[in-house]
This record gives structure tokens, C-alpha cells and sequence, in this order.
């Protein structure tokens, strides 16, 4: 099994269109004003955007995007003008990361994890 995409609710699809841009994806689908698709630079996985009337309440999913250099990404993203809630920084699982939120307060996370990604030193035994 392999994880295809994830599809994150949003007010305005055609507004959401160019925050995720400026991040970096690639447009692939438009479907004004229901929905877009874009495909990640990397890794053959794709994220897409659904119009919704009104966003769930609580805190939602948490969607991370991989990058070799988080500080670098992050610092392309304020010059971009896009605002983080937390500057790069390491965590104790042994990941890089910085925070921020998207148009419709979708948490989301750019990281880098190395081979902690998958292989953490308290991964379970097989």
C-alpha cells in the first residue's frame, strides 16, 4: 500500500490555489470552484484541495511536507511573505521542523527527518 494524496477542506479553493503554489507544488488539476490537485516535487505523492461551506472545528489533520533544508525552505517562505508560527527547529522525535498554517488554518509542518523518517532509534523489532 502507498499513500496517494491528502485532500484538506478549504473555503476557497481558488484563493488556496496560490498559497500552495507559493509552497512550492505544482498545479495539476483545477476545478474551479470545487477543487484543485497538485503534484509534490518529490516523491511521486499528491495533495489536493476540496471546497467545503463551512471548515471542521477542532484542530484537524497535520500534513507534513519533506524537505532536504528546512531552514532554507523556511526562509524562501518569508521572503514569499508567508508567515510561520514556529521557526525551524529540532524536536526530541529527532526531526527538523517548521510550522505554519495555510489559508484555512490547516496545520501545516515542513520537515526533514533523515533517516529518523522511518528508522528511529526506538522503532519497533520486527
Amino acid at each position: 500500500m502507498n499513500l496517494n494524496q491528502i485532500t484538506v477542506p478549504v473555503i476557497s479553493v481558488e484563493q488556496s490555489i496560490d498559497f500552495y503554489l507559493a509552497l512550492g507544488l505544482k498545479l495539476i488539476v483545477r476545478s474551479l470552484p470545487h477543487y484543485a490537485r497538485f503534484e509534490c516535487p518529490d516523491g511521486g505523492s499528491s495533495f489536493s484541495l476540496h471546497r467545503v461551506d463551512s471548515l471542521p472545528q477542532g484542530e484537524g489533520a497535520w500534513i507534513y511536507f519533506e524537505v532536504p533544508d528546512v531552514d532554507k525552505t523556511a526562509a524562501a517562505l518569508l521572503e514569499k511573505g508567508i508567515s510561520l508560527e514556529e521557526m525551524p527547529n529540532d524536536k526530541p522525535w529527532l526531526w527538523r521542523e517548521a510550522r505554519l498554517k495555510d489559508l484555512d488554518q490547516n496545520q501545516l509542518i515542513i520537515y526533514h527527518a533523515g533517516e529518523n523518517r522511518l528508522n528511529p532509534p526506538w522503532k519497533l523489532s520486527e
